[in-house]
């Protein structure tokens, strides 16, 4: 069983409206069977974080396009303490 994972979970472009206007989010993702990666933790955040219009951030079972997705570590598995940051580039001027 993978052990719990610290991470800290960022959205910015506008991203972070969806989330009650907070950019910055530390979390600790339970234990599960297998690794965590990015489509499980898009499961956590749509169930714990999202406020509001899942449709404007999450497209099926990943981000929709225009959705920069920046992980410190090009592996989609999350390591402990690494740092996610999700920008829009879908705003208004």
């Amino acid at each position: 069983m993978a052990a719990p994972v610290s991470v800290q979970v960022e959205f910015g472009g506008g991203a972070e409206l969806l989330f009650d206007g907070v950019k910055k989010h530390q979390v600790t993702l339970p234990s599960q069977k297998e690794p965590w990666d990015v489509r499980n933790l898009l499961i956590w955040i749509r169930k714990n974080l999202l406020k509001e219009r899942p449709e404007l951030f999450i497209q099926g079972d990943s981000v929709r396009p225009g959705i920069l997705v920046l992980i410190n570590d090009a592996d989609w598995e999350l390591q402990d303490q690494d740092n996610i940051l999700f920008i829009s580039t879908l705003h208004g001027g």
